[in-house]
């Protein structure tokens, strides 16, 4: 399928059609990561399972970097 940008006020814009939107099962309201490979853009649906995955890669690398010094604050208490 080839697209062409169309100008959107001081923007330009893509225009996704219905067939693909309903494939991508998106909808108007759907939040959209738009990246490049500096060559190409690459646009995917962010879905909430993502959204809850990501959140919880992020949990674990702040646990684990402040693992010393929440064990400190842990002992502290219960001295």
């Amino acid at each position: 399928m080839i697209k062409t940008l169309i100008k959107h006020g001081n923007s330009y814009a893509v225009i996704i059609d219905k067939p693909i939107m309903e494939l991508l099962q998106i909808k108007p309201d759907t939040d959209l990561d738009i990246t490049t490979n500096g060559d190409r853009l690459i646009i995917s649906p962010i879905r909430e399972e993502d959204t809850q995955a990501s959140l919880n890669k992020i949990i674990s690398e702040v646990n684990k970097a402040l693992e010393p010094a929440l064990k400190k604050l842990t002992k502290k208490k219960s001295d």
